[in-house]
């Protein structure tokens, strides 16, 4: 029986990711040794982090004066290193769901934090508009994919001040205009590669503007002037995020993903909307994720959820249940995802349909 991974993350990756960093565990640039036990200051490796940053800035459209570095330590150290490299007086969050959260109880440490707007009235069901973003902010801080609760913004968002945003399961998934980003960070385990690397894009003229003294491992310029390699970097996850990055250039780049993201999207959100025994937990189609569709069982048939879940599970539907903060069921539909798990999925709901 084929499995359709619709895990949150780490999450699916494509065949061509695994196969090749497969390959290179074994053999790595004919070397005759693994992946796994090379110096990361090898010539072969380092050729590997410079092609990473190089596509990185080309599927992108990265402008010039920006660096992309690969650290360890999850977005959650992203958490702390951003208000410790760029909060002097006082930073402006949107609170957004979980991962916000803990973003601005990690700022809280730094300095003031203005939390701008939120959504926890509704259990982050929504993206809260009309904000006003205040001018003496440092930065603004979003986090634009919550895998939890499902909502995702969609647009890139018009700041007065330095915008800084968690883009860890959304990145790639649709085109950015970089230049409106001060910080775009993310862990790579739900739309890149394995987990235990995560990227960061500076612009390098936001740095070096806060007074603290910020220690070796947390400044952003040490591993910027160190390209990425003033410790270990996490070698084996660069190496499959490298392949993933050409794996999205030669099927067409970031707008073709956009193209087939839409589509999957727009097929399980359908289902999910026709169906009696479902609902979306977002309301707001305008507010959806692309990436991590989150559903319940209707009202009236709240009772049938472990059922579906079994009966989704027998059938290949791998990691579709719920975050135990929403419940119900999440499929994320990540780039590697293809459009036949999906439809698979599709497919098992009108089953289940059929039998109540």
């Amino acid at each position: 029986m084929k499995k359709h991974n619709f895990y949150a993350g780490p999450s699916i990756l494509p065949q061509y990711t695994i196969e090749n960093t497969a390959k290179a565990l074994h053999n790595f640039a004919e070397m005759g040794l693994s992946l796994m036990e090379i110096s990361h200051r090898s010539k072969q490796f380092i050729a590997v982090v410079e092609e990473a940053q190089a596509l990185f800035k080309e599927l992108l459209n990265i402008p010039d004066g920006y660096s992309v570095i690969f650290l360890g330590g999850g977005a959650s150290t992203q958490f702390c290193m951003v208000p410790y490299n760029l909060l002097g007086k006082k930073a402006a969050y949107l609170n957004t769901g979980a991962w916000s959260k803990k973003a601005i109880k990690e700022a809280k440490f730094f300095g003031e934090v203005d939390v701008v707007a939120s959504s926890e009235d509704k259990n982050f069901n929504y993206i809260p508009k009309d904000f006003t973003i205040p001018a003496d902010a440092d930065y603004f801080h979003i986090t634009t994919n919550n895998t939890i609760f499902g909502t995702e913004i969609l647009h890139d968002i018009d700041s007065p001040v330095p915008l800084v945003a968690d883009m860890s399961s959304d990145i790639f998934s649709r085109p950015i205009d970089v230049s409106k980003y001060a910080i775009i960070y993310g862990g790579a385990q739900k739309n890149l590669a394995p987990a235990g690397v995560t990227f960061a894009i500076i612009r390098n003229d936001v740095l070096g503007k806060v007074e603290r003294a910020i220690p070796t491992m947390l400044k952003y310029q040490t591993h910027i002037d160190k390209d990425s390699m003033f410790n270990t970097p996490p070698v084996v996850p660069i190496f499959a995020a490298l392949q993933t990055l050409k794996w999205l250039k030669q099927n067409g780049g970031i707008a073709e993903m956009e193209k087939i993201n839409i589509k999957k999207a727009e097929m399980l959100y359908g289902e999910i909307d026709r169906n009696k025994l479902f609902k979306a937990t977002v309301p707001d189609p305008a507010d959806r994720s692309r990436m991590n569709v989150c559903f319940v069982m209707n009202e009236g048939f709240e009772g049938h959820e472990k059922a579906f879940n079994d009966f989704a599970t027998e059938r290949g539907m791998i990691g579709i249940k719920g975050h135990r903060d929403v419940g119900g069921f999440r499929a994320s539909l990540y780039n590697a995802l293809p459009l036949e798990s999906v439809e698979a999925l599709v497919k098992v709901m009108q089953e289940f349909e059929n039998t109540i």
